[in-house]
């Protein structure tokens, strides 16, 4: 059993882990939302599985989201498919709608606000047990790093930064009016804008920074042997790539914008708490000023 903390506020998540046989070929694992059944497989042995809202169904997603009838797992021969079965608010399978696909190993799969990882192949124990190890450090819907990496990490660089009196900086930012995009475009709509927003700003880090979701809508940026100058530009590159992406959900474009707050030590600051607050401090600040910039 792990733990795992996730969201806004803490949530501990167990997941009992239940050896694979060895002669199973095909696993959906579910890796996404944190709650009691994360982590929880389902072992495809029959030729079709349904997946939906119905309790009849093989496969049961609880959620509004989601139809009653919502998708159907076939296989023949070797080949998995993916089937969508008309669903009021469709199937995806590693980012993009479907109406029929077949699956390779490793690809994810998003039916409501649940995400499923589709293992098969002769190592598919190893790969259910190295997924298990992922969800304890990256979260399942932005698949960037969690607020456990983070909070771990954040530690050990200012531990790091006091030794040696380097630099380290920290980038708070979270996205302006996330709930109005919710409440606009619906639950759907504001995971698409994490996930592509995610991938965003990852592209714009360099090795030794660490990009976390630390709750919610809110994100951190840890960047070791980083002054202020540095992280203030950083932030501000972020500001201006979100600003100028390209947010399209059904076909609809979403504008998004999102307010930073910037700190910095040479090792000063003894705690992470502390240097949390500073950077937070520094976010509230930004969207006290009118959102969309960064405040240091």
């Amino acid at each position: 059993m792990k733990k795992i903390l996730e969201g806004e506020k803490t949530q501990i998540s167990e997941m009992d882990i239940i050896p694979i046989e060895n002669n199973l070929s095909d696993v959906l694992v579910k890796i996404y939302p944190p709650g009691t059944d994360l982590g929880k497989k389902w072992e495809l042995t029959a030729k079709t599985a349904d997946i939906g809202r119905d309790q009849d169904c093989d496969i049961t997603i609880n959620h509004n989201s989601v139809s009653r009838l919502h998708a159907q797992l076939s296989k023949n021969g070797n080949m998995r498919t993916l089937t969508d079965l008309q669903s009021t608010n469709g199937t995806l399978v590693n980012g993009e709608s479907i109406i029929s696909k077949t699956l390779t190993s490793g690809d994810w799969i998003k039916i409501g606000d649940t995400i499923f990882k589709y293992l098969t192949g002769t190592d598919v124990e190893n790969a259910y047990h190295e997924e298990i190890y992922k969800m304890t450090i990256i979260d399942g819907l932005t698949n960037i790093y969690n607020k456990r990496y983070f909070m771990e990490n954040i530690q050990r660089e200012l531990a790091r930064s006091s030794r040696h009196s380097r630099p380290l900086s920290l980038i708070m930012f979270d996205i302006d009016f996330f709930k109005k995009i919710n409440d606009t475009y619906g639950h759907l709509a504001g995971d698409t804008i994490l996930q592509d927003l995610s991938a965003v700003v990852k592209n714009r880090m360099r090795k030794d920074e660490i990009l976390a979701r630390y709750g919610g809508e809110e994100f951190a940026v840890i960047l070791p042997e980083s002054n202020l100058e540095s992280a203030v530009n950083l932030a501000e590159n972020i500001k201006s790539s979100i600003e100028n992406h390209r947010f399209l959900f059904e076909k609809a474009p979403i504008p998004v914008t999102v307010s930073l707050g910037v700190a910095c030590t040479s090792g000063e600051i003894d705690t992470e708490q502390e240097f949390i607050k500073m950077a937070d401090q520094k976010l509230y600040q930004a969207k006290q000023e009118g959102r969309n910039r960064v405040c240091f």
